[in-house]
């Protein structure tokens, strides 16, 4: 589906786009759902560092205990932060 993790991190690749057809029919906001995976630190870092930029978390009916985060920019626009894939600190 997409690029391994040492890709990424050895040909720092540029953003991959995935699309994925969903049931239902968005009528506002998003036409497009970004998912970003930090690459050079954790997600925790990520997310402080989107906030501080002005983006919020957001709950969209997600739930607890889910392996990544929605969030909104300024906009309203919703992304997900996902896993970090940036290599493991000893």
């Amino acid at each position: 589906m997409g690029a391994e993790v040492e890709e990424v991190r050895a040909r720092q690749m540029p953003p991959t786009l995935v699309f994925v057809r969903v049931a239902e029919g968005k009528v506002v906001k998003n036409r497009l759902h970004l998912d970003v995976s930090p690459i050079d630190g954790s997600t925790e870092e990520e997310v402080a560092r989107l906030l501080a930029l002005g983006a919020a978390k957001v709950d969209v009916g997600q739930g607890n205990g889910r392996n990544w985060v929605v969030m909104a920019d300024p906009e309203g626009n919703e992304f997900d932060v996902l896993r970090s894939l940036a290599p493991p600190t000893r």
